[in-house]
């Protein structure tokens, strides 16, 4: 008699099931945290307004919430090509590829938008560690714990290179760093501090461990390259 190859296959379909409940579930309560704050800035945004809904964190996050089903659409393309190539993990992938950009990029455009002086003054730094981290205040620092989680999330389960803390802890520092850098030297009005890029890099590796089921299940060198046709028998 055959047996399953894989007697577990059942229990992991379950904790993934209960997984995916619970996931949609956390969003679905979150929608309804920020709806209010988000329908306040729907309506410069339907009208194309530049102000109010571009360079507001209520009119980006509206942004990314409607451009999901795109994002989506791209992810299902992707994974359909390659499947079609012969793609190993072609899914996981795609969902990887496409989510450290839609989860990622609104987040920076955010941290780069100019303050009211942009310009006019010069930029400031601070150098001093966990000086700026009591005046950040919950949302702040919930915030900055955001900016890079999508990478830390995905960048391990698509990239075999940056499979382990260490290294997604110095890509979410190495990130946080240029962005200070580049507020403090485009002069945007904001203050380049030593602390957002602490928070910053513990919110990529956070978003890593919760992950982290799926990216060391992951294969040790992933590639692009079509599976070998095997050779026939005899």
């Amino acid at each position: 008699m055959k047996h399953d190859a894989s007697p577990s296959a059942r229990p992991r379909r379950t904790r993934g099931t209960v997984l995916l409940v619970l996931a949609v579930l956390a969003l679905a309560g979150a929608a309804l945290v920020v709806r209010g704050p988000l329908m306040m800035a729907a309506p410069r945004c339907a009208a194309g307004r530049w102000h109010g809904c571009y360079d507001t964190f209520n009119g980006v996050l509206l942004m990314m919430v409607v451009t999901l089903p795109l994002s989506a659409l791209v992810v299902w393309a992707l994974a359909y090509r390659r499947r079609g190539d012969g793609v190993t993990w072609a899914w996981r992938r795609s969902l990887a590829e496409v989510g450290m950009v839609h989860g990622t990029v609104p987040l920076v455009w955010l941290i780069l938008i100019p303050g009211a002086a942009a310009g006019s003054v010069p930029g400031r730094v601070s150098l001093v560690p966990l000086r700026d981290l009591a005046t950040m205040g919950p949302l702040g620092i919930t915030g900055n714990l955001l900016i890079f989680a999508a990478l830390g999330f995905f960048a391990p389960m698509r990239f075999a290179a940056l499979a382990s803390l260490p290294r997604i802890l110095a890509l979410g520092a190495g990130c946080s760093a240029l962005a200070e850098t580049a507020q403090y030297v485009l002069q945007l009005d904001r203050v380049s501090s030593v602390d957002d890029v602490l928070v910053n890099a513990t919110g990529a590796v956070l978003a890593a461990l919760a992950s982290r089921r799926w990216w060391r299940d992951s294969p040790s060198a992933p590639s692009d390259l079509p599976r070998p046709a095997l050779a026939p028998a005899g």
